[in-house]
């Protein structure tokens, strides 16, 4: 740990000296100096490795945390880290598949490997069957160096936090690296990151010619997955696909993203153009599983009305279902957040993919969010990235593409889904329960209040009641709002199910 923390104690020291006058080149003014300054800090992040890498990465969809120019430039962070010696390689290959784990392989191919990242390497092998395969090695020692960093930032994240109780009321910073770090967790242990591909490969077979490579083994540092055909979508040639095939492509991608969203909670965090391959003609594979982010599900629900605000130009429905994925700090300014929804969301409605994505809205929400003191659940900040991705990946080949006429198409399999959820069984006894909650709950406080008024004591304690009877009713509020959509859902899905009989 002392190590990393003397690498980050550098890489910091470095960027402030070149702040100081006279320092490097920070006499120059104006938008060159600019420039210069956030190509420095996007370069020490990359120096500094994949975990700085994805926070990175996280801030380029948080206008409400950085500068625009800064925000654009570190969405070109990349992970670029020297090869490792396939020597060093092989002693992590032999350690977990054994010694003679070359008599697995027809072929190794032990050059240059396919990929390299700051956390693993991947190279091309072929079995005895002649399936051509592809083999993930972790790098020696990442997990120390990842575990190092992760206490590093929470440190720093905790010691912001009691400096700045202001800043830390609006922004969660501690929660909001708990989200990525678990989100990471995977790429730790290669046998979690097959697990999420087995789940995800579940969910692809609802969407023709959507495909997950195929685990053919998995021990914690090593995983030998199917190759996927075809190259990168950012490397594929536009002109190589029919435009109903690049139509196609683009629609099946985000509609499979969007069921990861919203319906099974489990969504890839990082679908950026180098994990999306394609070839003309055909599968579309969606790539490296390692960072996955899960959503419960009223936060799924309140996601859902915030994107189809959104298409529908509806900026009340937007200012409220964000309020219901996050809280407000004693400052907050609701009624201003709904004026800034009540501008902004006209200016988003109905925008091609070419102009517009839902990555990019999120972080323009937000913004407005932190700025009106409405403090957002830190799982935004990976669904925001996550969103941009797969959009960014998508623009390659249909830039045309309606984002929200993919939404609004996938709504009906959305409603459908959560009305079954919430008819099942377990869903309206919980349901029950939270209304009973509630109730009992509320009449506690009231009876507590009654008290306070029969003995007189409420000229003492009038802001303290006050605060006892909105607390009351925000509870009833998000319990009863809770329970009414449940019986909603429920009559929804009877009325389908019986005009579904109905010749």
């Amino acid at each position: 740990m002392r190590r990393r923390a003397r690498l980050l104690t550098q890489v910091v020291a470095r960027l402030a000296v070149r702040e100081l006058p006279g320092g490097g080149r920070a006499a120059q003014e104006g938008q060159g100096r600019t420039h210069e300054r956030v190509v420095e800090i996007r370069r020490a992040l990359e120096r500094l490795g994949p975990l700085y890498i994805k926070m990175g990465q996280i801030l380029s969809t948080r206008p409400d945390l950085v500068p625009p120019s800064l925000a654009k430039e570190l969405e070109n962070l990349h992970d670029r880290v020297p090869v490792v010696p396939f020597g060093s390689m092989a002693g992590v290959l032999a350690e977990e598949l054994g010694a003679g784990w070359a008599a697995d392989f027809a072929e190794f191919d032990r050059g240059a490997p396919l990929g390299t990242a700051s956390l693993a390497q991947a190279y091309r092998a072929v079995l005895h069957d002649g399936r051509a395969v592809v083999v993930k090695v972790q790098r020696p020692g990442i997990q120390a160096v990842l575990r190092d960093d992760m206490r590093l930032l929470r440190f720093a994240a905790r010691t912001v936090g009691k400096g700045a109780p202001v800043f830390s009321a609006s922004m969660d910073v501690d929660a909001m690296l708990g989200v990525v770090f678990e989100a990471m967790r995977s790429e730790l242990d290669f046998t979690q990151e097959a697990a999420n591909m087995d789940q995800a490969r579940g969910d692809a077979e609802r969407f023709p010619g959507i495909e997950v490579p195929h685990v053919l083994h998995a021990t914690p540092r090593v995983l030998i997955q199917s190759m996927a055909p075809g190259t990168s979508i950012r490397d594929a040639d536009p002109t190589a696909f029919k435009d109903e095939e690049k139509a196609a492509i683009g629609t099946q991608l985000l509609a499979f993203m969007y069921r990861g969203y919203f319906v099974s909670g489990t969504f890839h965090a990082d679908p950026h153009p180098g994990n999306v391959f394609v070839c003309p003609g055909g599968p579309t594979t969606v790539i490296d599983w390692g960072m996955v982010g899960r959503v419960d599900r009223r936060m799924r629900t309140s996601l859902v009305q915030v994107l189809l605000g959104l298409a529908r130009n509806d900026g009340q429905t937007v200012a409220r279902a964000w309020g219901d994925m996050g809280r407000p700090t004693p400052w907050a300014d609701f009624p201003g957040f709904e004026q800034d929804m009540a501008v902004m969301v006209p200016r988003i409605a109905a925008a091609s993919l070419e102009r517009l994505n839902f990555g990019s809205s999120l972080g323009a929400v937000l913004a407005h969010s932190t700025q009106r003191g409405i403090q957002t659940s830190p799982m935004i900040a990976l669904l925001g990235k996550s969103f941009a991705n797969i959009e960014g990946s998508v623009r390659y080949l249909a830039p045309q593409l309606s984002v929200t006429d993919v939404f609004t198409e996938q709504m009906r399999t959305i409603v459908f889904a959560y009305a079954r959820e919430a008819v099942s069984e377990e869903q309206l006894v919980q349901s029950f329960m939270e209304l009973f909650t509630a109730s009992q709950t509320a009449v506690g406080d009231l009876r507590s209040i009654v008290h306070s008024l029969a003995t007189g004591s409420m000229t003492v304690q009038t802001n303290a009641v006050q605060r006892k009877l909105s607390l009351v009713e925000n509870r009833m509020d998000a319990r009863l709002r809770h329970g009414v959509r449940t019986l909603i859902a429920a009559v929804a899905v009877g009325w389908w199910a019986a005009h579904r009989r109905t010749p």
